[in-house]
Order: structure tokens, then sequence, then C-alpha cells
């Protein structure tokens, strides 16, 4: 009989992750997962982009080497080459997944769940093909792009995030419609790949969510790399011609495009039937602080639940939840903490990079007294200007009462890496004080960390 202690429905970065963990606790677990192991973020998001963002930028790097007192003529893009770089850096990455799960023996099911079943203490989990059984399921079924009602994927013209990825002709032009986090990152890409881009956002500013100096920053960013930026308005309509697709926005400006791609949010996906699981009015199943459902013994994990929806999030949960099974099922004691979400970095890989952690400026004048913020500029950092990329900051945010650090933002050279040391300091409550402690090696961009924090007191060295 197909029984198992746990059944883990999905292998992205969630289901897999918690898998292996519950593996390495000598849980007995199976993992169902229809596409390869790894889910949209492996396979289909955040690798393949990344590799993506690593050629846009060595593009940028060549066109501007003059300064560096570097000749490159007649720069060519084979973006074939490019596309066929990043599907093999996909491959190695999934396959090396898939070879620890062979190495550790965890059952993979290549198939879809198609209903969940509580029958007394065990779930009947079913296939098209067969029936298998669990004590224990965790639910990591992760989330699709968001169509718009007038505006549907057809893998040709309107793309989702997925189907952009699979495109082997850089487009001429390009209409990114969405202004968020995988919508700007496309938009620097394709422009450094020699697109001309426009973006349209129905909101009044891009990746809505960030720090306001942070998003303000961005647009100029992006508008003087040529990216046309249409905030607060909407596609009324659009037509496919022999020429492209011409679009009308709300305010009458009618736009051109080759391809356009849809980028508006993204839904959580769950093909399968469970009709005892609670569901919130968006979809996403409803958990408690131990990502249990409504339903005894059935967690979920990732997207699904709607909590935050980013890989290393899912992640994080994914192992919470191996740590509960390892506590009931072996006696074990972990101390599970609630998760702080506010204190899960969030990474942007426009050109330039966006790295935020904690709360923003306007959030923490909500919730405190008084705040503190203290910046540093890339302008007078010298790592930065021996790269040669002095565009952006470091902002920190610190509660004044108890002086510590509540919020990190930073846009700027490698803003995705330097953005760990705010997790670090924030996810461990410190203080200025506690800073003041630590040596940052110079020179490196990390000391715009350190400055910005000093700014806090005004005792940046290297700010005036």
């Amino acid at each position: 009989m197909n029984k198992y202690s746990v059944a883990v429905i999905g292998g992205g970065p969630g289901g897999y992750v918690a898998a292996i963990r519950l593996k390495q606790y000598e849980i007995d677990v199976v993992v169902f997962e229809k596409e390869r192991l790894g889910g949209v973020c492996l396979n289909h998001g955040c690798i393949p982009t990344k590799a993506l963002v690593k050629n846009a930028d060595l593009i940028s790097e060549f066109k501007d080497a003059g300064k560096f007192g570097i000749t490159i003529d007649d720069l060519k893009i084979d973006y074939r080459k490019i596309f066929e770089r990043k599907n093999e850096v996909v491959n190695k990455l999934v396959s090396g997944v898939e070879f620890i799960f062979k190495k550790r023996k965890i059952p993979l099911i290549n198939e879809e769940v198609k209903s969940i079943v509580k029958n007394g203490d065990v779930f009947e989990i079913k296939t098209l093909t067969d029936t298998y059984y669990a004590n224990y399921v965790i639910l990591a079924t992760g989330s699709l792009p968001k169509e718009l009602p007038d505006l549907k994927f057809d893998g040709k013209n309107i793309l989702s995030s997925r189907d952009i990825l699979q495109i082997t002709e850089i487009p001429k032009r390009l209409v990114v419609v969405g202004g968020g986090v995988i919508g700007c990152e496309f938009a620097s890409i394709f422009n450094q790949l020699g697109t001309e881009v426009q973006i349209v956002e129905f909101l009044p500013k891009l990746i809505f969510n960030e720090d306001e100096e942070i998003s303000k920053r961005l647009a100029m960013a992006l508008k003087k790399a040529g990216i046309k930026l249409h905030l607060k308005s909407y596609v009324e309509n659009y037509e496919i011609t022999s020429d492209g697709i011409k679009i009308r926005l709300n305010n009458g400006k009618e736009l051109d495009a080759d391809k356009i791609l849809l980028s508006v949010g993204r839904i959580p996906h769950h093909s399968f039937q469970f009709e005892e699981l609670d569901w919130t009015d968006k979809g996403f199943v409803k958990v408690n602080d131990k990502f249990e459902t409504s339903i005894k013994n059935v967690f979920a994990i990732g997207d699904i639940t709607g909590k935050m929806m980013l890989a290393h999030t899912a992640s994080k949960q994914g192992l919470s939840v191996a740590d509960e099974l390892d506590n009931r099922l072996n006696n074990k004691h972990h101390q599970i903490s609630q998760i702080k979400y506010e204190n899960i970095p969030r990474c942007t890989f426009t050109n330039p990079e966006i790295g935020s952690v904690g709360l923003t400026e306007v959030e923490a004048k909500e919730l405190f007294d008084e705040i503190i913020v203290g910046k540093f500029p890339f302008s007078a950092n010298g790592k930065a200007l021996g790269l040669g990329e002095t565009f952006g900051f470091v902002k920190v945010i610190a509660e004044k009462k108890s002086q510590k650090i509540i919020g990190m933002h930073i846009i700027g050279p490698q803003a995705t890496e330097l953005i760990a040391q705010g997790a670090i300091l924030i996810g461990t409550e410190s203080t200025i004080e506690n800073v003041k402690n630590i040596v940052f090696a110079h020179p490196t961009l990390s000391e715009s960390t350190m400055e910005a924090i000093e700014d806090l007191e005004k005792l940046a060295i290297h700010k005036i």
C-alpha cells in the first residue's frame, strides 16, 4: 500500500525544502509534483530571470566600458545563446535538487493530485492513476500569474511572466502592464537588451509596497535608462494588427508594441478538490501561526497561504512545519517562533537593484511615536566609485526611544546582497549601540550601511 507519514503536495521552494528537512528528521515523506522539482521559482521565475539579469547587466557594462578606458567595438547580442544559457542554469540547479531527492530516497510522484479526502486519521490522496495515503498533508501548490478580464494570456502577443521566459527573440517594443516587482524586473532586463520598453501602472508609483523614496528613485533610474512610465493608467483596449499591437490607455494615449507582458500579480493555484478546507475570499488557504489549516494535520505553506509571495518565505514556512511535525512524530522540542513577515527581506533585481527589510518610513511613523532616519549615498562610498556604480543610497529607520533598527531600504549596487545585513540587524532586534561594536571592512559597499546607521545620530564620517 502507498502509505506515508507525510504527503507534500507541490515540489516548489516550500514543498521540496520541507520534504528534505523531514527526511533529515527520519520522517517518511512523499512529494507530488506534476512538473520538475523547484516549482515556479527554479523553473519559471527567480532563477531563469536572474540568469537574464546577468546578461543584461553585462551588456550595460560593455556599453559603458569607455569610462574605464576600454573600447568595445561592434557589440553583438545573440539572444538564442542567452536563452540557452538561461536554460542551462535552470537545468543545473533543478537537477541538483532532483539528485538530492534521489540520494535521500525521497519518493517523487510526477502526477497532479486530483483530490484529497479525510478518512478517519488518514488522508486519501488521489491522482489520475493511483491512490496514496498519509497521516499528515502539506499543501504547497504555489500560485499562477493573474489575468485581467479584458487582457488574457495567449502565449504569443499577451505574455505571462512564464511565457516571456520562453521567447527566443528580443522584441523591438515591449509594453509591461503592471509596475510591480516582476514587471519592473523584466522592463529593466529588456531595456538593457535594447528593447523599447514602456510600463503601464494603475497605481501612482512603481512597486507600491516599497518605501516612497525608493520608488521615486527607481522611477528616476528607469526613465533615465529610456523606459517610458505611464502611472495612474490602465489599458482600456487593444488591437492586434499586422504591425504588432495597438494599445489605448484610459487617458487617451496610444502605445505600440510587439509584445505585452501582463504582470499584475499572482493568484493561488489549487487544482485539487478538498472540500473541508477553509479558504479566504481571495482563494487562499486559511492557516494558523503553525501553518495548520482548518483540518487537523493538514498544513499549507507558500503562495497558497497568501502571506508573502516570496520563495524564501515559502522555504522558511516549510522548515517551520517540518519542525512542528518532528515535535509531533518524534517527540522533539524544536522552539518554533512566529514568522515576522515584515522582517523578511525583499529583493528586486532591476538596474539599479533594490533590497528592503522591515518597515517603510510611512509604516514606522504609523506604529511609533518618534522615529529617526539615516541615509548614506553610494556616491560617497569608495568601492562604489571604483565600480562606477554610484547611483542610490542606503536608508535606515530606527525607533527613537528604544534605538532599535526597524527598517532598511537600499537602492543601488548589490542592494540584494547588502540587505542581508539589514535582515540580521532587524531580526536580532539590534540597536544603534550594538552596531557600534561591529567593524565593517574597507573598502566595501557595506560601509554605506554602517554610515547610514551612523547618520541616525548625525555622525556619519563621510557625509556632509
